[in-house]
């Protein structure tokens, strides 16, 4: 079996830009609901003093970690918040006082076994870096003897047009990501390791390579560079030729699939127990005069973010948090950087519209979706609003990589209409 890709320009003209730290935001607005799962609940209220790696918002439920204050100062207020997802939240919103002081509960952790390293990695507020959001810890739990997983996959591939941050992590922290693989490695009982890399990441896959050249446990695995070779199913099949059916995840397959950045931050944690507060993001588009890569405070407004890059806001048609396949359109300016933010583009305003015409059934949607799918299908059934056809056309299966839209001579909405599509069978 091979997986459908597609080629896309790589647009990569940040790998170069060393991670610089942009400047302390004098106010900072953190969502209590920055992954997938149940959001968090304040514990703290307006007035409150809050310091650096203070846990701010947590919740008695196993999908879900919890969320810290970024910055030393007050606390404003606590707000209902309306992101772009459209699910309204509580953020809380802290003034800094400038001296980025450090909580008491920022500490190491102890680790003494595998349910005191999942109970560490929930403390740090770690969620997938790749843009996901899932709750790591609850990636990382799983029973040894009913789901048996010999291989941890960790994904390096950033295969989206502009974003560079994974791959400046690789460069810049290579020995986090090493020292974590074998945390994971030890506390879940897992025997290999792929490090996946696409070929037009040399410096990343140098580098990992020679740290793990004398672990036969560890070893670096080259992919084609495509797109999209970053998603967990391609992933896992890319390194390992296991095919992970429909409602099943990767686990179900006996394979571990870990993002890069997160496995070197779990490190990080685990080493100086401070939780995730920060994120590396790439900043890029042709409205941004000074792309580069920021490490960027959780709660900054996006604005902070773009002002640092030199973007005139004024001649932004469309922002996106992401890559442009997958990314999210945001709508406010104001927008505050979450933790699944890997990337802020902003483009002018194209100087001219591509209108969308009629299906001329080509099936190029066909030939480029990396699931085997049929979008012109979905599409029609979706239109039609099939239930039992839709099932038949195995939507969910869809990973919502938008490479059925980006080849389409029609410009059809087809990435749309198959998540609309997924909506529909999932409503009762």
């Amino acid at each position: 079996m091979e997986i459908n890709n597609i080629r896309l320009p790589h647009n990569k003209g940040t790998e170069k830009a060393e991670t610089i730290t942009i400047p302390l935001p004098k106010r900072v607005k953190i969502l209590l609901s920055q992954h997938m799962g149940v959001p968090c609940l304040p514990l703290v209220k307006s007035g409150d003093k809050v310091f650096v790696g203070q846990k701010i918002g947590d919740i008695d439920a196993f999908m879900s970690t919890p969320v810290h204050s970024s910055v030393s100062g007050t606390v404003e207020a606590i707000v209902d918040y309306l992101p772009a997802n459209g699910r309204t939240c509580k953020a809380i919103v802290i003034e800094s006082d400038g001296l980025q002081k450090a909580s008491d509960e920022v500490k190491p952790p102890k680790i003494t076994d595998t349910k005191s390293f999942l109970k560490a990695v929930r403390e740090s507020g770690c969620c997938g870096l790749g843009g996901a959001g899932f709750p790591t810890h609850v990636k990382l739990t799983f029973d040894k003897e009913k789901t048996p997983v010999d291989t941890l996959v960790i994904n390096g591939a950033e295969c989206e047009p502009y974003i560079t941050s994974d791959y400046r992590e690789m460069v810049e922290n290579s020995q986090d990501i090493y020292d974590g693989i074998k945390l994971l490695q030890k506390y879940l009982d897992i025997e290999r390791a792929f490090i996946c890399i696409e070929d037009n990441k040399p410096l990343a896959i140098e580098k990992l390579t020679k740290i793990s050249e004398n672990d036969d446990k560890v070893s670096v695995k080259k992919l084609a560079s495509s797109y999209p070779q970053g998603a967990e199913k391609v992933t896992t099949y890319a390194a390992t030729k296991r095919v992970v059916k429909e409602g099943e995840l990767p686990l179900n397959q006996g394979v571990l699939v870990v993002n890069v950045s997160t496995v070197g931050f779990i490190n990080r944690y685990i080493n100086n127990g401070m939780p995730l507060v920060e994120k590396r993001v790439t900043i890029d588009g042709d409205a941004i005069l000074t792309p580069c890569n920021a490490r960027v405070l959780i709660g900054t407004p996006i604005s902070s973010v773009l002002d640092f890059a030199d973007c005139n806001k004024e001649i932004v048609d469309k922002l996106i948090a992401g890559g442009p396949m997958m990314g999210m359109c945001i709508h406010d300016f104001e927008t505050p950087v979450c933790k699944t933010n890997n990337a802020f583009l902003g483009f002018k305003k194209p100087k001219k519209k591509e209108e969308q015409t009629n299906c001329i059934r080509c099936s190029r949607c066909i030939s480029a979706c990396p699931m085997k799918l049929m979008p012109t299908s979905i599409e029609k059934a979706y239109d039609r609003k099939d239930k039992a056809w839709l099932k038949k056309l195995k939507v969910n299966l869809c990973m919502n990589c938008g490479s059925c839209s980006y080849v389409c001579p029609a410009k059809r909405d087809l990435a749309e209409k198959n998540q609309l599509a997924k909506r529909l069978l999932a409503e009762k």
